[in-house]
């Protein structure tokens, strides 16, 4: 029932209906009523009836007596009994008859009084529908001993105890594909059980709709069935009450790009951006291999969508296109600074759905974490493609959970992504918590072609693994050992020698070298500032203890770098409450400037940090990452020279 506007008059449960009729019958009760009244009340009860699913009608087999009751609280619009009356608050009626209803605002969703009236009779007579599921008689104590069984284990997702033992599911808003799409998905590694608390709250049309899959439905058919834009906003949910009632309402044509926030770090770029389903080709289960790393030892999951270039057809040339890939990434949005580990295994982090370029995210971890990237196709056909990109859109926009480094990681929310957004039967039993085993299990159920890595050359060369940086920097150093009597054997080793250490040889390379030597020296100030990174957050975590005043001037910058963005994982903040779902083309106007705004600001504060964070390290941090960039420096303008001695052009 609708907050605010319903009222509960009973909690007596019966299933007893009606006799037989031709489909649902709305009886007005007029006693009471003048004449222009009656008009007002029955074109009200006209036009909603006009607006239902003919099926909707038909299986709604019954007659709804409508009354107006002066019994109401005053912000109440309407209720409805549990099996066939519905009333509505009279201190409206006057508006109503007298036509001021249609045109004084509320400050609602719906807008005028009378549009709130039309979408509380329409939202209680799908609480009607969604009761009027009816049981065999012989099954109706089975009823009353799974409804006992619910209220004592909870009121979401406990119906599973019932189950089995006679239908499958009570009612429409205990339907599974509802729950996957609604949030209230399936806890991964609990068998069935659903998850309480409902995590899609950002951009709702009204937040009543969280507090229960009853109230999400009704709310939902609401605007289903009154907004032309709501297609476009919640597909999803949009084409399954399509297929459950076999209609279509009058609805708006889409665009077909679907609006999302890049994060990759280059700030210098619009960063609103669109991706249009029928563009991408397949969908890449994309695994980072574990390190020794706490919260990496298990790797990191992800979902690849491989997209073609603008003008190219669909198939396996796309592969190639790797600057229109994108990486959909749920990691937990830290907005303090710290990676506390304890924090990740209670919760605390908010876990969000990124939008990354292929390309940032081949050298995060390719080059700076030096682990290998496998890309696995999933094994899913055209429909399923294009309703997992659809799905990833709105949960990008609404979606804002929280991280369990041990429950809901990564590999957790990909899966939780999968299942409601392909429907794919084989993915709903599927329990893996961990990333390398949930390839392995999606491999298991013929989900994942792993074959496409049997041939490590080919999978190079087609995209299918991106090797990580390691041994190619073995290979550099192995350059450098052939012309240098180096003692050290291992890349590792050398790269851990003090940048002094390394510098007195640079003055020995011949040109080969010198380009080798170029490269590790790039390598070793990704990983300076790799450490960099972590010895900051470690000291900005101890700060108010430690009372550090060279804290101060960069703790402010840090701060306002890091509130600014939060859009980048939670791009819901840049629009206002009065849209919900996907935003439309009235809204991406908005969103390009206040984003475009917002990463100008990151561009700024990202230049100013460098120093502001550089005062923040530790004495030998510090001198260690100023030598490298000295050696960079000094190693490229002696690559430069050689090769201007040996005749060629000048390298810039």
């Amino acid at each position: 029932m609708k907050r605010v506007r319903a009222w509960l008059l009973g909690c007596t449960l019966t299933l007893l209906g009606a006799p037989a009729l031709a489909g649902l019958q709305l009886d007005l009760q007029a006693a009471g009523l003048d004449r222009q009244q009656i008009q007002a009340s029955q074109a009200l009860l006209d036009e909603a009836m006009a607006k239902l699913p003919p099926r909707f009608k038909q299986q709604l087999d019954r007659r709804v007596q409508v009354s107006w009751s002066e019994d109401m609280p005053a912000d109440a619009y309407g209720q409805a009994s549990l099996v066939s009356t519905l009333q509505l608050n009279r201190r409206l009626l006057p508006g109503l008859s007298d036509g001021s209803a249609a045109t004084e605002r509320t400050g609602r969703a719906h807008g005028t009084v009378r549009e709130e009236l039309l979408a509380t009779v329409l939202h209680e007579l799908t609480h009607i529908y969604d009761r009027a599921r009816l049981w065999p008689s012989a099954e109706r104590s089975l009823i009353a001993r799974c409804k006992r069984q619910q209220d004592t284990l909870g009121r979401v997702g406990q119906l599973q105890a019932c189950r089995g033992q006679g239908e499958r599911r009570f009612t429409l808003s205990d339907d599974p594909r509802l729950l996957d799409l609604a949030g209230w998905p399936q806890y991964v590694g609990r068998r069935g059980e659903r998850e309480q608390h409902n995590a899609q709250f950002m951009r709702s049309p009204d937040s009543y709709e969280l507090s229960s899959p009853k109230e999400y439905l009704a709310v939902n058919m609401e605007y289903f069935l009154l907004d032309p834009s709501y297609g476009c906003r919640r597909p999803a949910l949009n084409q399954y009450l399509r297929e459950h009632f076999a209609w279509t309402p009058q609805q708006d044509t889409c665009a077909k790009g679907l609006p999302f926030i890049n994060a990759g770090n280059d700030f210098a770029r619009q960063p609103l951006a669109e991706v249009d389903p029928e563009r991408v080709y397949q969908v890449d289960f994309l695994l980072a291999e574990a390190n020794q790393n706490l919260v990496s030892r298990w790797g990191h999951s992800m979902l690849r969508l491989v997209i073609c270039k603008p003008g190219r057809p669909r198939g396996p040339d796309c592969r190639l296109d790797l600057d229109q890939s994108l990486v959909l990434s749920y990691r937990a949005f830290v907005n303090d600074v710290q990676l506390s580990s304890w924090d990740g295994l209670v919760g605390v982090y908010p876990s969000r759905l990124f939008v990354l370029p292929l390309g940032q995210v081949i050298d995060e971890y390719t080059k700076t974490e030096l682990r290998s990237l496998a890309s696995v196709p999933l094994k899913l056909n055209r429909e399923e493609i294009e309703n997992l990109v659809r799905q990833a859109a709105e949960m990008h926009w609404s979606y804002d959970g929280n991280y369990w480094f041990l429950s809901n990681n990564c590999a957790v929310e990909s899966l939780k992504l999968l299942r409601s957004g392909t429907a794919n039967a084989d993915l709903n039993d599927l329990d893996s918590i961990m990333p390398n085993g949930l390839l392995a299990v999606l491999k298991g159920r013929g989900l994942a072609d792993t074959s496409v890595l049997d041939d490590p050359r080919e999978a190079l060369r087609l995209g299918y693994r991106f090797d990580s940086y390691r041994d190619r920097y073995q290979v550099m150093f192995d350059v450098l050992r052939k012309q240098l009597p180096i003692k050290q054997t291992e890349v590792e080793d050398w790269l851990a020698l003090d940048a002094e250490q390394r510098q007195p040889w640079f003055a020995r390379a011949d040109l080969r070298t010198s380009a080798a030597l170029l490269l590790l020296e790039q390598a070793s100030l990704r990983r300076q500032l790799l450490l960099a990174q972590d010895e900051v957050k470690q000291r900005y975590l101890n700060a108010a203890a430690l009372k550090d005043a060279s804290l101060n001037k960069a703790d402010a910058a840090l701060k306002q770098m890091l509130a600014n963005s939060g859009f980048l994982s939670r791009p819901a903040e840049l629009l206002d409450t009065q849209g919900y779902g996907l935003p439309q083309p009235e809204e991406r106007q908005h969103l390009e400037q206040v984003s475009g705004e917002r990463q100008a600001q990151l561009l700024r504060l990202s230049t100013s940090l460098d120093q502001e964070v550089r005062a923040l390290l530790e004495p030998a941090r510090a001198r260690e990452i100023k030598a490298v960039e000295a050696n960079v420096k000094q190693i490229g303008e002696h690559l430069r020279a050689l090769h201007k001695a040996a005749g060629g052009l000048q390298l810039p």
